[in-house]
């Protein structure tokens, strides 16, 4: 893909849903105004490498979806009652008026109202995740499926059902009452997308560029809209600090890297800059939420030039207002690894047996106990620990790197 050609992408990820949040806004009927938006960006995709940038593509993409639309509700309209509804909700001038939505202010963009619509209480977080990404991140159904790892005739049902169970939501943001609900549901989704970017749950790779970036995408379109949401400033913070380390998390064979023995001068320098005024700016705007912290503790990390140079004890002190704060058990289990690198190993085992219960059965909690106990000297424990912890995960790189550390444990012959 030439320079010309990635442009292109990046305009069409970028006016996706800004055209189908004025499409619905105007229309309504989310699956159509949803498809025509996909014939729309297919259409871009083909002309305008051949014909070049119109002068304002996101105008060009709105009039030719409407056009989709309009044709596609006279089209199904086989009955009087559905040809006149369709025909009212044409207007006279569709094509010759300024698009819908245009010159409307940044600040009634209608992508927040979108990213609210596809997180409907409604749904589960498994159809909010794939609503999202293909309303908002612009991703094919094949796209999508490939990322999670099922057949695209089973995300295809996935999304088909999910808009059917916001049709007739109407097309605004939520009132008040239940704005905050509805926005720490769409700020968990793209936390939850770009977990599955950085650490994928499973398969052969363990880091999936394309949803993290997606992820990252989306999180700034959420802050230009909200940019004085202290919750939205410390998510971009946690991704931006977290992703800046991807470059070195992964060996020339794809193999994991953890974190302290990666080589800190591949890290991304500019992503933690950012990161870290980002995770500043987020604890001054109003009380300290569990992205702010997370985006906290995660510039300690990026900060420390080596890995003997962290800062733990802040760490700690910022995991123990985070678990006192929300009964995350994952939480716990990275407060367990600060306990650990405080207060010694078998303080941080001590932590870790709290969460047999929450946890139990979580690659994870094996894989934290197998460290620790590494790091206490009992090596037939921790041995036992990482290939429980190997044998119950579905990524292939974190089996891998379990497998090496228990076989590094065991005695020669």
């Amino acid at each position: 893909m030439n320079h010309d050609e990635d442009r292109i992408e990046d305009l069409l990820r970028l006016h996706a849903p800004q055209v189908l949040g004025a499409l619905v806004r105007r229309y309504g009927h989310f699956d159509a105004a949803e498809d025509a938006v996909q014939e729309a960006l297919l259409a871009a995709a083909r002309q305008w490498p051949e014909q070049g940038l119109p002068d304002n593509p996101r105008g060009w993409l709105i009039r030719i979806a409407s056009r989709r639309l309009t044709d596609r509700l006279r089209a199904d309209s086989a009955r009087r009652r559905r040809e006149e509804t369709a025909a009212a909700l044409t207007p006279r001038d569709a094509f010759t008026a300024p698009p819908p939505g245009e010159g409307r202010a940044p600040s009634e963009d209608d992508t927040l109202t979108l990213l609210f619509l596809c997180c409907h209480p409604a749904l589960t977080p498994a159809a909010q995740i794939a609503l999202t990404l293909r309303a908002v991140g612009g991703l094919t159904t094949a796209e999508i499926a490939r990322a999670h790892l099922v057949p695209e005739a089973t995300m295809a049902q996935r999304i088909s059902r999910a808009k059917h169970k916001v049709r007739g939501t109407p097309f605004r943001q939520p009132g008040p009452e239940d704005r905050d609900e509805r926005l720490a549901a769409v700020l968990q989704v793209l936390y939850l997308i770009f977990n599955e970017g950085y650490t994928a749950s499973s398969g052969p790779a363990l880091h999936r560029a394309d949803l993290a970036r997606e992820a990252v995408r989306l999180a700034r379109s959420v802050r230009r809209l909200l940019p004085q949401e202290g919750r939205v400033t410390g998510l971009l913070a946690l991704m931006l600090l977290t992703e800046a380390r991807s470059p070195a998390r992964t060996g020339a064979h794809g193999e994991l890297i953890p974190l302290d023995e990666q080589d800190r001068t591949l890290w991304d320098r500019s992503a933690i800059a950012e990161g870290v005024a980002l995770a500043e700016e987020a604890l001054s705007q109003g009380p300290a939420g569990d992205y702010q912290l997370q985006a906290a503790v995660a510039a300690l990390h990026d900060e420390a030039e080596h890995s003997d140079d962290t800062d733990w004890p802040q760490i700690l002190a910022l995991y123990d207002i985070l678990v006192h704060r929300t009964p995350d058990p994952m939480a716990a289990l990275g407060r367990a690894v600060a306990v650990a690198m405080v207060h010694g190993p078998r303080a941080g085992l001590a932590e870790v047996a709290l969460l047999e219960g929450p946890l139990a059965g979580h690659h994870r909690l094996d894989a934290v106990r197998g460290h620790l106990l590494e790091r206490a000297g009992d090596a037939e424990a921790a041995r036992a620990a990482y290939r429980s912890a190997a044998d119950r995960t579905l990524s292939e790189p974190e089996a891998h790197y379990l497998r090496r550390r228990a076989d590094a444990l065991t005695p020669s012959p």
